[in-house]
Formats: structure tokens, sequence, C-alpha cells
């Protein structure tokens, strides 16, 4: 976990992480529920755009560059309301200056719960 983070704060873990791979999980509990007790839909969008920044990151210079969350959008196709879900985001694209994610989340029985489409902007690090 990354201390004093949104992903400290949701309880996500990152599982894998390869160049052009990342997998990570986050679980459904007080944290990551909405009043009405299933998960909250900007939980698993959090998740995704985590996964996709996490991967991006691995892809560029890190000396040189910077990565960030241009546009997500999400599709949410069932409801949760405890366990774990994880998160696999595979770069559809990977250009100069931007990169493309798609990201699924599935349940511990392997359905669908979110897909996901992340734009991440490289741009370069500011002196």
């Amino acid at each position: 976990m990354v201390p004093n983070t949104l992903i400290e704060a949701l309880g996500i873990e990152i599982i894998t992480l390869e160049e052009g791979y990342v997998k990570a999980t986050m679980p459904v509990d007080e944290r990551t529920r909405q009043p009405f007790g299933y998960l909250h839909g900007g939980a698993s969008v959090a998740l995704a755009e985590t996964v996709a920044s996490f991967g991006a990151f691995q892809l560029i210079d890190q000396e040189t560059e910077n990565t960030f969350g241009l546009e997500i959008n999400a599709n949410h196709v069932r409801s949760k309301r405890d366990g774990i879900v994880t998160a696999e985001g595979q770069v559809l694209h990977r250009g100069r200056t931007t990169q493309i994610w798609e990201i699924k989340i599935k349940d511990e029985n392997g359905k669908l719960i979110c897909v996901s489409r992340c734009t991440m902007a490289v741009v370069p690090k500011r002196e």
C-alpha cells in the first residue's frame, strides 16, 4: 500500500505489476460501500484508475516523464455487498503522449462487476 493516499484508505493492494499488465484487489467493506450497502461505483472507478496509473508508470521513462489520468469511463455491470474484488488491467494503446488501458473488475467467482477504460496522459516532468 501507498501510505496516506486514497489507495491506502480504500485498502487497494497491487498483486501483479508487469509491463502492460496490472492486477489489484480491493475489499468491499465500510470503506468502499455506498450508503445502501453496495460497492460504490466511485470506489470501482478509483480502483480502475489506480490500476491504469500503476501500469502506465511502468511504461514511461520515469526520469523524464509523468503520467496522469486524462479520461475514465466505467460500466457497472453487477452489484456486490461484501468480499473482495479483483481488477485486471491491460494496455490497449501505448503511444508517445497517451496510453489507453482496459480494466475488468471481477468478484471471487470471476463474475464481471465493472469494466472500465482509462486514458492516461504522458507528459514531460517539469523542473
